[in-house]
């Protein structure tokens, strides 16, 4: 290994990163500022070094006890900050100066109110070294910060805001890394897979991406949503100029006690709002969806028995399988009814649409049940195929008893796939490794 820190020199400025192993990181770039509840600045570029060493910190949050008994300690190790609009690059250690590279830029889940760019959990130096991409991981705002606003408040969508700034970023600066800016693929899980599929339509997007992965984007929440956006704003008041971030932080409660009384759409109350910039009206959504698939290659989907990650966690679903006989027969109808609802047959649907509109649209299906988990194929297992080390993934109960060096075989098959398919925009017609994947192509109106 060099004993020197590795440097680039893109438009932004001198970058000193650090050697790791098989990949080179260069990490919590600032790509842009904001002050709260405004709308992003660009990051000037720097006369000086700046040095890329250290993570970026993630968006101030609510802790969230619940997801422990899933994940274990996926939070362990964060730090928290406003000025939390950096990312985060990792490449090959061997890249040569002159190659170009696909690009991944990463939009992490949570909600739309937890999580960073930067979790242990999504580490992805397996991806990076096995199938030589070039990986950026965004951190951008989150909750009452990001994503929720009105015309007499703060901007609707400054989430979306920060996420467009990065990509600009990405297509000044991605080529002294080895990155292609021709061959950007946008790749989520959960909120963040719904953020790119609303990105896809979202004014001044056009031209930083050629593709997009969607995991269990939870599409089937995303319509008529404004009585519920109202509320929560009528809920979240407004603050003084010099209210801590844990006076706001604080707001969040009563923000998601507003939003209860909506139904299924209130499991994840914070998000995108149609009508307000950068997004078209709501009645324009399909339409606009229509336009863009002939630019965007899409690679959509989800796990087989997505909700039962979060019913497992529920007390009252616990109660029901403990019930004598009867228990796995009522709470099986209860889980494929509501991933069909929340997310199954919404990615078809996306995928169906893309293809018939002129696009190039694959669907998947992630199958993997580890052994010994109760959590079967839940919502997040798809993470531990593609991202992560066996040091990050150790602690979460969801992995159950299966062994990494199985997950990680399984999951070299699929990193395969997802790095051809940033690679080229293709895939295999039918994919179909047993008991891990499935995926199809969707077939474009004749």
């Amino acid at each position: 290994m060099p004993s020197t820190s590795p440097r680039f020199f893109p438009p932004a400025g001198p970058i000193l990163g650090r050697y790791d192993g098989p990949v080179v990181r260069a990490t919590g770039i600032r790509y842009a500022r904001a002050t709260r509840f405004q709308v992003p600045v660009a990051e000037s570029a720097s006369s000086t070094p700046i040095d890329a060493t250290s993570p970026a910190p993630a968006c101030p949050q609510v802790p969230d006890t619940l997801l422990g008994p899933a994940l274990g300690s996926l939070f362990a190790g964060l730090t928290y900050d406003e000025d939390c609009l950096r990312l985060s690059i990792t490449l090959p250690a061997d890249w040569q100066p002159g190659e170009q590279l696909p690009v991944l830029v990463w939009v992490h889940g949570g909600s739309y109110v937890m999580g960073a760019g930067d979790m242990a959990v999504y580490d992805p130096a397996a991806i990076v070294a096995e199938q030589r991409v070039v990986f950026v991981a965004v951190t951008y705002r989150l909750g009452l910060l990001g994503f929720l606003g009105s015309e007499s408040g703060p901007p609707p969508n400054l989430g979306l805001l920060d996420l467009l700034e990065a990509l600009r970023w990405v297509q000044r600066n991605i080529a002294a890394f080895g990155g292609n800016p021709a061959l950007v693929t946008l790749f989520g899980q959960s909120a963040g897979a719904d953020a790119i599929a609303h990105l896809m339509i979202a004014d001044g997007a056009a031209g930083l991406f050629k593709r997009v992965i969607l995991h269990s984007a939870p599409l089937g929440l995303a319509r008529n949503r404004q009585a519920m956006q109202r509320a929560m704003t009528a809920a979240a008041g407004t603050f003084a100029p010099t209210a801590s971030i844990d006076e706001v932080l604080a707001r969040e409660s009563a923000v998601h006690k507003a939003a209860r009384r909506f139904g299924l759409k209130s499991g994840m109350p914070f998000g995108t709002q149609y009508g307000a910039y950068p997004l078209p009206p709501e009645s324009q959504v399909n339409e606009a969806w229509q336009a863009v698939a002939p630019h965007v290659d899409v690679l959509i989907g989800a796990t087989a028995e997505e909700t039962r990650f979060f019913a497992v966690l529920d007390p009252k679903y616990r109660r029901l399988l403990r019930i004598p006989l009867l228990g796995s027969l009522l709470t099986r109808p209860l889980v494929a009814i509501s991933s069909r609802l929340v997310y199954l047959k919404a990615a078809k649907s996306f995928a169906r649409r893309h293809a018939r509109a002129g696009g190039r649209a694959y669907h998947f299906l992630v199958l993997f049940q580890p052994r010994g988990s109760e959590f079967g194929a839940a919502h997040t297992i798809d993470l531990s195929l593609l991202l992560g080390t066996q040091a990050s993934w150790s602690f979460a109960p969801i992995l159950g008893q299966e062994k990494w060096e199985d997950i990680d075989q399984a999951g070299r098959q699929m990193r395969q796939l997802w790095a051809a398919f940033a690679r080229t925009g293709t895939l295999p017609a039918r994919v179909d490794i047993p008991g891990i994947l499935r995926v199809k192509q969707e077939a474009s109106r004749q």
